[in-house]
């Protein structure tokens, strides 16, 4: 099997680089140097180039963060959030990207016209019906949160790129990291935070060959990735003329409380900060030597990690399942843990079509639940990959709607905790069917729709294409330098399967 090219360039998010900006006053521009190790350029800074470990650059002038709000005055009230939204793995940002290609208008295309305004305007006739977007955080007793419908609004930045798509595209693959992120989504001073500020952070960038970038960065508290996506398809279908979203949201947050008293029915090791075993955990790795890849698996990769499967298992194996085991696998031989240590995988579970929960078509809350699997690094690196992908299908059948109650009851009884991310863990969140990659604005699905970045611990599964144009699974991840040689050398074995 041959392989191409599996990573997209790489950064550390620590390496030197100049920041240049013009800033035109009807004199001569002037000059600003500056690199990333000092303060970042003030939010009225117009002009930016980035220069990173790619030789790519590229200036991105923005104007004005402004907000928008629905297009109509909306109900004013307070709504409160779910007891699995508001716990403290998700009391932070998550991010997001679509990109296009320039557009080809044609005879009765709705959307013709500046698609930074046609999204604009889709977005404050979109929060009509998603008017809780438009509200702002704040937190009541035991640290719950509510959602103030104030109408405020979300963030939009509009801007322009001075890149065409295709260099993207050659400079570092239309997949995380992309160059000079924090420009094509800019972070607007105090909006980041979780309590009292804009939920929604848009920023649509166009490019000189006419293709746009649209980022967004999302308070995870209010949605998953399902719900998000479910609100950009609403924006899409607004934009394209038609006179309502195709799916109709709901809020119903009140079906994912907590019992009283609350009575957790699974132990929920996923939370517990273990103590060490064996050597003990190896120290955390520095900021500073991190890196962020992405690999893209074909079906062929697929295809050959179930070869080394017994046939019963090969039959009836789903590629989530084969393509997990062989992510955590891999990362726990790349990472060099000691034999006796536990190493936990952690899979996020969509719990939408549960029948005994009952949550409606068109539910945009977190619908999601952790589940875990454990064992030694010794007996992960040193069984089979059906071992491997045995203990995933535990974690997966453990999902039931008891086990979501569960959750929600432990969740209240610790006070909303985070994941215990400390302890040689590595959770996957499976991203591809979220809809990120229907998003249609009238000029065609994104080219990439999905994850912007991720972070040490956490691997996505994002839709996308290899380089022939197939249906592919891209997968960003984060690990040390040394650990990240190490993994691509463990992705390059698969390719020579």
């Amino acid at each position: 099997m041959a392989c191409a090219d599996l990573s997209g360039a790489e950064i550390s998010g620590r390496e030197p680089f100049a920041l240049h900006a013009s800033i035109h006053d009807g004199s001569d521009p002037r000059l600003v140097a500056s690199d990333l190790f000092q303060d970042p350029p003030a939010p009225e800074s117009k002009e930016f180039m980035g220069m990173s470990t790619s030789p790519l650059a590229f200036a991105v002038r923005r104007r004005d963060p402004e907000l928008v709000g629905p297009a109509v005055p909306t109900p004013e009230d307070t709504k409160r959030l779910s007891d699995i939204d508001d716990q403290g793995t998700l009391r932070g940002h998550v991010s997001f990207a679509l990109v296009y290609r320039a557009r080809v208008p044609e005879d009765g295309d709705l959307a013709q016209g500046d698609p930074v305004s046609v999204i604009r305007r889709a977005l404050g006739e979109a929060l009509v019906h998603y008017y809780p977007l438009a509200g702002r955080l704040r937190e009541v007793e035991g640290r719950k949160l509510v959602v103030d419908c104030t109408g405020e609004g979300l963030l939009f930045v509009e801007a322009d790129a001075d890149v065409r798509l295709a260099e993207l595209e050659r400079g570092a693959g239309l997949r995380p990291p992309f160059p000079c992120m924090d420009q094509l989504l800019f972070d607007v001073e105090g909006s980041s935070g979780v309590l009292d500020c804009p939920l929604v952070l848009i920023q649509v960038t166009r490019l000189l060959c006419g293709g746009l970038v649209l980022t967004l960065r999302l308070n995870h508290t209010i949605c998953d990735a399902i719900g998000i996506a479910q609100f950009m398809n609403a924006v899409a279908d607004l934009a394209r003329g038609l006179p309502a979203p195709t799916v109709a949201p709901a809020w119903s947050r009140e079906l994912l409380e907590a019992r009283s008293p609350p009575i957790p029915s699974f132990p929920h090791r996923e939370f517990d900060v273990l103590p060490p075993n064996g050597d003990g955990p190896p120290p955390p790795p520095p900021a500073d030597d991190m890196v962020m890849r992405s690999f893209t698996f074909s079906a062929a990769h697929v295809a050959a990690i179930k070869k080394h499967l017994p046939p019963l298992l090969r039959d009836t194996v789903t590629s989530y399942e084969a393509l997990t085991a062989f992510l955590w696998r891999a990362r726990v031989t790349a990472l060099d843990i000691a034999p006796g240590e536990a190493v936990q995988l952690v899979i996020i579970a969509n719990f939408r079509g549960f029948p005994e929960l009952s949550l409606p078509d068109g539910y945009y809350g977190n619908a999601c639940v952790p589940a875990n699997a454990r064992a030694t690094a010794a007996a992960l690196r040193d069984g089979s990959i059906g071992d491997a992908v045995a203990l995933v299908r535990l974690a997966k059948a453990a999902v039931t709607a008891e086990y979501v109650r569960s959750t929600l009851d432990v969740l209240v009884l610790r006070g909303r905790p985070c994941l215990a991310l400390q302890n040689n863990m590595f959770v996957v969140s499976d991203n591809r069917h979220a809809g990120f990659n229907h998003v249609d604005f009238g000029w065609g699905e994104p080219v990439y729709g999905g994850p912007a970045d991720t972070i040490f611990g956490l691997g996505f599964l994002v839709a996308g294409k290899d380089p022939y144009g197939k249906d592919a699974v891209v997968v960003p991840i984060v690990l040390p330098r040394p650990a990240m040689e190490r993994f691509a050398a463990e992705v390059g074995k698969l390719c020579k399967a």
